[in-house]
């Protein structure tokens, strides 16, 4: 059972989790991928809350998100998953059924095409408003240096937050 929220009601919590990890999922055509993210950002931008997803061009998820209109990503804010967020973080969709090695659930988004990961306790639906792929003449040394040394930069997907709802206990 779940119970829809206002976007910043557990904007803490979200913001917490994600640094540990969140599963960023995606469906294009009858294709599902999910992937460990760490790093996005959650604000207001355009009229609309939003979260601000990044996936690398390598990720068998950026083949997805290329050719859908949503995602939708699933926060485990209980200490579960750590195991599943390792595997999703570190294998490729391309070479396994990441729900079927993991034993996840995946749940029909309400309001978008893309499923979340039922056992999660807070979820956000995005649809897509506006993507970016990143001009590395652009960033600074610092984080090219750090997260960029190997030139595999990332796309910036905007989600304008279309739906939030938190697993009711």
């Amino acid at each position: 059972m779940y119970k829809e929220i206002n976007f910043t009601e557990l904007s803490k919590e979200l913001l917490d989790q994600l640094q540990k990890g969140a599963f960023l999922t995606v469906k294009a055509g009858d294709k599902v991928n999910t992937m460990t993210i760490a790093w996005g950002s959650l604000g207001f931008m355009w009229y609309k809350p939003v979260f601000t997803a990044m996936v690398r061009y390598s990720r068998y998820t950026y083949d997805l998100i290329e050719n859908a209109e949503d995602f939708t990503v699933s926060f485990p804010l209980n200490g579960q998953l750590k195991q599943e967020l390792g595997i999703c973080g570190t294998k490729s969709g391309r070479d396994m059924d990441k729900f079927e090695e993991c034993n996840l659930t995946l749940k029909e988004g309400e309001v978008v095409k893309s499923p979340v990961i039922d056992e999660c306790d807070l979820h956000i639906e995005c649809k897509i408003v506006y993507k970016q792929p990143m001009d590395e003449n652009a960033i600074c040394q610092e984080i090219k240096d750090k997260a960029y040394g190997d030139g595999n930069y990332h796309v910036l997907y905007y989600g304008e937050i279309v739906k939030a709802y938190v697993k009711e206990s």
